[in-house]
């Protein structure tokens, strides 16, 4: 049928003139910064509330900051590794049919995501209430973990902050459109700092005052985001609330399950190695130390995420777009600029050792534990500079139920029981503990590259146009489903 929109998901992209290595990367790598560097920018931005938060708190107590570290670390990367994987699903389904300008697509998956997101924060929050017997049961010391429930509590708007943050960024990024992201992670980050001091160091409002401006910084550019979306910002995406969102919801689902697993098994494989390091002898130190490594390890990690933000929308969006040539080129393009930039900051980070931790603490059994782990922490960034874009690139291609046996292999069955047996048993303690969780990560790097390099990116261009056919016949309106 003549002007039939469902055209575009059968007609393949007309080829383009062959063009010279030199111009392919110029264009490639606009599209590429495009997202990665507003994506780089706004999770250092949002990863910053959270070092604020543990460098205020730790300056109050030692027993505060471990106690914050166990919240954050064990049981807020439980809820946002959950919730992230589920958004996950919305950042292929959105970059697939952006691709596939199938525009109208994007605001029902957006309130789909909100749904969904909704029960799974809410079925989280008994893990905050009773975070204390939790955390003794799991063997942390009692006076850090009756300290870790009084913050918990504190971090439950955090979580449900999560649903707005991640869903709203994937819908965004799929249309290039996430500079507001930065925008207003920027003010946050500016407040959060002003707000901490403000209520910490002026005021002595002890951890209360850190947790009030940490709520504050998560929900200002929540607000801000929604703002933009529903008041105009995405005409194109967005066109008012529909009953739409209701119908179908198991399909997104599944999707979103596959994609909250995948990213669970890799985010709380950090969270096990702070857990394992609980049951160490000396603890407190211990804990500290891990938790001021992971938490540098964390700033490199948001350049590697914001390229496995803009790995995920180049993927989906040439898939949907119908071109699989131009997809493995930007998968290219995008581990080697992530692995370069990798590079350099192995380098950096073995040469700054305990200079670093003076910004979270001033115990110094903590700075020089931090110094004898820093060779350590340098081979995690090195790994984390490619890891992450294999993520992203299967996220963008939907794979995300394959990744999920991947990452309980290579982490659970290979990572945490070597680290066990070098950190318990060969007692290398935190040393072991790491080393293993390394050797779990190599392998699930290995494995990625292979699957990445196996691939018919042919095949999965029929893939995304058979997902965009099915998902756009559903979904499209009825007399009885209009926009409310």
């Amino acid at each position: 049928m003549e002007g039939d929109p469902r055209e575009a998901l059968l007609v393949k992209p007309v080829e383009e003139d062959e063009v010279d290595l030199k111009t392919k990367l110029w264009v490639e790598n606009k599209k590429m910064w495009v997202v990665a560097g507003p994506a780089i920018f706004t999770r250092f931005s949002t990863f910053g509330i959270n070092v604020i938060s543990q460098a205020y708190v730790g300056h109050i107590g030692a027993t505060e900051l471990a106690a914050y570290a166990l919240v954050f670390t064990l049981l807020t990367r439980f809820a946002n590794g959950l919730l992230l994987g589920a958004a996950n699903g919305l950042e292929t389904l959105c970059g697939q049919a952006y691709g596939a300008r199938q525009y109208h697509m994007l605001g029902i998956y957006l309130q789909r995501s909100w749904i969904v997101l909704i029960f799974l924060t809410t079925a989280l929050v008994p893990v905050y209430v009773f975070a204390t017997p939790i955390l003794i049961a799991l063997g942390q010391d009692e006076d850090i973990a009756k300290e870790a429930g009084k913050i918990a509590l504190w971090f439950i708007p955090v979580i449900y902050s999560f649903i707005v943050s991640f869903t709203c960024q994937m819908y965004l990024q799929a249309q290039s459109k996430n500079m507001i992201i930065t925008y207003l992670a920027v003010l946050s980050l500016t407040i959060h700092i002003f707000l901490s001091w403000l209520l910490t160091v002026k005021y002595h409002y002890g951890v209360p005052g850190a947790m009030v401006s940490t709520i504050l910084a998560y929900w200002i550019p929540n607000i801000g985001q929604l703002i933009f979306v529903t008041c105009g910002g995405c005409p194109e995406t967005w066109s008012g609330f529909s009953t739409l969102a209701f119908k179908d919801l198991w399909p997104v689902i599944k999707f979103s399950m596959s994609s909250g697993a995948m990213l669970c098994l890799e985010l709380w494989y950090n969270a096990i190695l702070i857990l394992l390091t609980g049951n160490l002898k000396n603890a407190r130190v211990a804990v500290d130390a891990l938790s001021i490594c992971l938490n540098i390890n964390g700033w490199e990690m948001m350049i590697s995420l914001g390229f496995l933000a803009a790995a995920s929308v180049r993927v989906s969006n040439e898939l949907g777009r119908g071109d699989s040539k131009a997809a493995k080129f930007s998968i290219v393009n995008i581990v080697v600029t992530s692995t370069s930039i990798g590079l350099v900051l192995f380098v950096f980070f073995l040469f700054f050792r305990e200079r670093l931790a003076y910004i979270f603490t001033n115990d110094e059994d903590v700075a020089v534990e931090v110094a004898h782990l820093s060779p350590l922490l340098a081979f995690s960034i090195l790994m984390n500079s490619v890891q992450p874009v294999l993520s992203g690139v299967a996220v963008g291609a939907g794979w995300q139920s394959v990744v999920v046996y991947v990452n309980l292999g290579c982490y659970y069955l290979i990572g945490i029981p070597i680290g066990v047996i070098l950190g318990y048993v060969i007692k290398l303690e935190v040393e072991g503990v790491w080393i293993g969780m390394l050797m779990g990560t190599l392998v699930q790097t290995i494995v990625l590259m292979i699957i990445t390099k196996r691939t018919d990116w042919d095949k999965q261009v029929s893939v995304a146009r058979t997902r965009l056919k099915r998902f756009f016949v559903d979904d499209q309106p009825t007399d009885g489903s209009s926009a409310l």
